[in-house]
């Protein structure tokens, strides 16, 4: 992230071909899909029952309130670090920072752990295979090690193929609402204000606040994006509305195609249970073979792409020297510590749990993202009123999971709060050991973002 490796990457462009607009969209849009729509849709039918597409609308809001800070300062700090720099450019070098560099790795280990449990809960019906502790946790350590020996192989070029299985599995989709959309009973939709539906809604909103959570990945690739100034702003956008607009129409037609105590009965593989009414086993098998292709891809790109990056910036603070697109493996032993501490996640909690400590950790990052855009927007740029409703939308949506955690699950509660705690203290002892110092490794670019201006011309 120093001002002379950022430099050596964008002065280079021979080295890997820039990204284009849609492939950065097909990239959050690829990992939003494989977050939950697949995976933790029976939980949201539990929760939310008919109002299951008002809460994806709700969620989605939320999220805009975040993206808008990751669009403007996106726009303005072009690195692959993504929340990690605005956060050191806001805050400053501090334990908290390094902190939550660690926490920022860990959000895609849970994510890989998530990514696994979804996996399972869709292959084993579709192979008639019982279900049971046994069989799931052996198909969940060995998709993850699946993929990490295919990584062995090296890697390909992610933009074009990300392209390709996105338009796959919004097909996929696309065909399940086309045909379920004229079956839908609108009794089985029609929103519910009782307390217990309102409450149930908005612990959904909490849970499915993670459906979004993807659009983050487009700042960890501005800086092999075509022109990023303009396109983080845009990509960020439509992913989120490409994404609300699929979560909408599939909930409607899964909810309004099938009662809730069968949704709810079908938990984890919810959505292709909800296509047999309109589309008989057919549909189950379609929509089980669109799950795996998209959670597997998902699973792929998290574990070879965010995650060795997140490593990297916990470990040293910066991004190594020589990284790019094609070359994800600079910290080969991020790839097997992510691999490893994923697995104990997947075999350690159920999906829901793991889906709850996913969204709790993201929200972390989002409230310093937002606090950190508070205190740039006068060198950035940016809507106070909207940065500050921001950050109080999703300070009191993670509140509302943590109570729901402490009521639900006490193991998801407590998950989150080592994951927080753990956090802290790994730089702790890390810093105390290494005698590491952000300031020193970022001084030339820190000097730099108090004028935006002359960072603009020097990377143009």
């Amino acid at each position: 992230m120093s001002a002379d490796k950022n430099n050596a990457v964008t002065a280079s462009p021979d080295k890997t071909k820039k990204m284009g607009l849609w492939q950065v969209v097909a990239l959050a849009v690829g990992t939003m899909v494989g977050a939950s729509i697949f995976s933790i849709f029976g939980l949201g039918a539990r929760l939310a029952g008919p109002n299951l597409p008002l809460v994806f609308v709700l969620s989605g809001a939320v999220a805009l309130l975040v993206a808008y800070s990751y669009a403007r300062l996106g726009s303005r700090i072009i690195s692959d670090a993504g929340p990690i720099e605005f956060i050191l450019r806001g805050m400053g070098d501090s334990l908290l920072t390094g902190a939550l560099s660690f926490l920022f790795w860990l959000t895609y280990v849970v994510s890989i752990a998530l990514f696994a449990k979804g996996f399972a809960s869709y292959l084993l019906p579709l192979l008639h295979i019982q279900s049971s502790t046994l069989s799931s946790d052996i198909t969940e350590t060995g998709v993850v090690l699946a993929f990490l020996a295919l990584g062995m192989f090296g890697s390909s070029a992610v933009g074009k193929a990300e392209l390709i299985i996105v338009v796959i599995k919004l097909s996929i989709l696309a065909l399940f609402v086309v045909l379920g959309i004229w079956s839908i009973k609108t009794s089985l939709v029609t929103p519910s204000f009782t307390p217990s539906a309102v409450t149930g809604s908005v612990n959904a909103i909490a849970i499915f606040f993670l459906s979004y959570m993807g659009f983050g990945l487009v700042t960890n690739a501005s800086e092999h994006m075509e022109n990023p100034e303009k396109n983080v702003p845009r990509a960020i956008y439509l992913s989120i509305f490409i994404v609300s607009t699929v979560y909408i129409l599939v909930s409607l037609v899964a909810v309004g195609n099938l009662t809730l105590p069968d949704l709810i009965k079908a938990q984890d593989n919810a959505l292709a249970v909800a296509a047999e009414p309109f589309l008989g086993q057919t549909g189950f098998l379609l929509i089980s073979l669109g799950a795996l292709f998209s959670i597997a891809s998902a699973l792929n790109a998290t574990l070879f792409g965010g995650a060795n990056v997140a490593y990297a910036l916990a470990r040293d603070g910066e991004l190594p020297q020589e990284f790019n697109r094609k070359l994800w493996f600079g910290s080969g032993e991020g790839l097997y510590l992510t691999a490893a501490l994923g697995i104990v996640f997947a075999l350690t909690f159920n999906l829901n749990g793991i889906a709850s400590i996913t969204s709790g950790v993201f929200m972390v990052i989002y409230l310093f993202v937002l606090y950190s855009h508070w205190k740039l927007k006068d060198q950035y740029g940016g809507n106070p009123l909207i940065i500050v409703t921001g950050f109080l939308v999703v300070a009191a949506v993670f509140l509302l999971l943590l109570n729901y955690q402490w009521h639900t699950d006490r193991n998801s509660f407590y998950g989150t709060c080592i994951v927080l705690g753990g956090s802290v203290l790994v730089e702790l002892v890390y810093r105390g050991i290494t005698k590491r110092d952000f300031i020193q490794r970022e001084q030339g670019l820190l000097k730099k973002a108090g004028n935006p201006e002359e960072q603009d011309k020097q990377r143009t």
